[in-house]
């Protein structure tokens, strides 16, 4: 009995644990990198770029084939043993082991061969792309929770404000202050307050849902992450010029790195195109053996047994083959000038994805710096509204003036809060969108 109350307790203490989990943006990121379906998908294109690995060094391997009939003849027939035509009923069987090897084919296997490493290569960094999309995704919304989380906040501590004004406004209204009209109007705000309240905690649960679904979890409504009130990243990336960072990118996105592995791809199908001008060289050896219910000894006349004949009429062969080109209706010099029209095509979209790079880093440089500079403003709006709402709240206060300009101030002094958080989240995703083109990593918001 004891024993089960202690497992019952274990049971309770590890489902609250699991229920009080709050996920750090790197749990979320390597959390995601695992079970993200994109990139599943993604996985599996590297495992076929294995496969065709294997594939490419078995072109080097010898073949090795085994054949073998059985067959009941009448009438005229050959018969397979003697090779003779027969006029009779007579079983038959023969079979046969053969191997074949590559010798030379210009080289095609080897060529083959380096296509599927660099074909691996290929796949890995597309592999690798679709880790970083997931990632800036999975960061984007991790931000998003945080700035929705920050906005209810202010929200809230915006009406707790509200309903103490309500308060002392009640008590200048009862002492004939101020007109009762002040009084509802102080609690239509805070009304519509609570209404922006319900309204941010749909934002924010919301935002929630949409990364534990990006995340493949299925308690959307315990789902959470970590409640750290995150000061601003580090800005030490904006002191690099934008085309330090876009020489950099080119090393570091997987972008260029597809576009480049591409045109290394069309330059082997070059060569593997060419090589279909060279002869081929092929050895083969076989075993054969055959049978016939009808064989007889000539001298005893009695019939040849089946272990016998095969060891009678059996037979090997040995050789090369040589195959030389000469003429296939243009073919080969066709395919090769496919693979030259599509080196120059992986060219052009290498220069094409360099300078969509280098114009996206440009952007997200500009972006990062206006949104630095909306950043510092806002903080500024705020201050400089904070300080009129103090100024108003008290001449309010005091009778000197009326419920609209106050509700005036106060809104205006909401609005700058509210733009605050909103302007400080967006900054802060922009740095770690430079600092990603830059090669750093992004799970880091501290």
């Amino acid at each position: 009995m004891k024993k089960s109350i202690i497992v019952l307790l274990l049971f309770f203490v590890a489902f609250g644990q699991a229920q009080d989990k709050k996920w750090t943006l790197l749990e979320c990121v390597n959390h995601a990198l695992e079970n993200n379906i994109s990139i599943k998908q993604s996985e599996l294109d590297t495992n076929l770029a294995d496969i065709a690995k294997k594939d490419a060094i078995g072109n080097f391997l010898p073949t090795l084939n085994a054949n073998g009939s059985f067959g009941s003849n009448t009438g005229a027939n050959v018969n397979p043993a003697t090779n003779q035509f027969e006029n009779s009923t007579f079983e038959s069987a023969n079979g046969s082991i053969s191997s074949g090897i590559n010798i030379f084919n210009g080289l095609a296997n080897w060529k083959t061969l380096q296509r599927a490493k660099l074909n691996q290569i290929a796949s890995q960094y597309g592999l690798d792309k679709m880790k970083d999309d997931v990632s800036l995704m999975v960061a984007n919304s991790f931000l998003q929770i945080l700035a929705n989380r920050e906005q209810l906040r202010v929200l809230k501590s915006q009406n707790e404000v509200t309903k103490e004004n309500i308060k002392n406004t009640q008590d200048l209204v009862d002492a004939g202050v101020l007109p009762r009209g002040d009084l509802l109007e102080i609690q239509a705000t805070s009304a519509t307050q609570e209404q922006q309240i319900i309204n941010a905690e749909n934002a924010l649960f919301i935002s929630k849902l949409g990364l534990a679904q990006t995340l493949q979890l299925k308690d959307y409504l315990n789902f959470d992450i970590v409640d750290i009130d995150y000061g601003l990243v580090s800005a030490d990336i904006l002191e690099k010029s934008p085309a330090e960072i876009a020489e950099k990118a080119k090393e570091e996105v997987n972008n260029v790195l597809i576009a480049k592995a591409n045109l290394d791809l069309a330059e082997k199908d070059l060569e593997i195109s060419k090589s279909s001008y060279y002869p081929t060289l092929s050895g083969f050896v076989q075993y054969n053996t055959r049978w016939a219910s009808s064989q007889t000894n000539p001298f005893t006349g009695e019939d040849i047994p089946f272990i016998d004949q095969l060891y009678i009429f059996d037979g090997t062969s040995l050789g090369l083959q040589l195959r030389i080109p000469v003429f296939n209706g243009f073919s080969v010099r066709n395919n090769v000038q496919r693979s030259k029209v599509a080196i120059e095509r992986q060219k052009f979209q290498l220069e094409q994805t360099e300078l969509d790079l280098e114009s996206t880093v440009y952007q997200a440089y500009n972006d990062a710096k206006n949104s630095k500079k909306s950043y510092e403003a806002a903080l500024k709006t705020e201050e400089a509204r904070r300080l009129a709402f103090e100024y108003a709240k008290e001449r309010y206060d005091v009778g000197l003036s009326n419920s609209f300009d106050f509700n005036q101030s106060r809104t205006a002094y909401e609005n700058a809060q509210s733009d605050v958080v909103r302007t400080k989240y967006d900054y802060i995703f922009r740095l770690k969108i430079l600092e990603f083109y830059f090669g750093l990593p992004i799970t880091d918001l501290n």
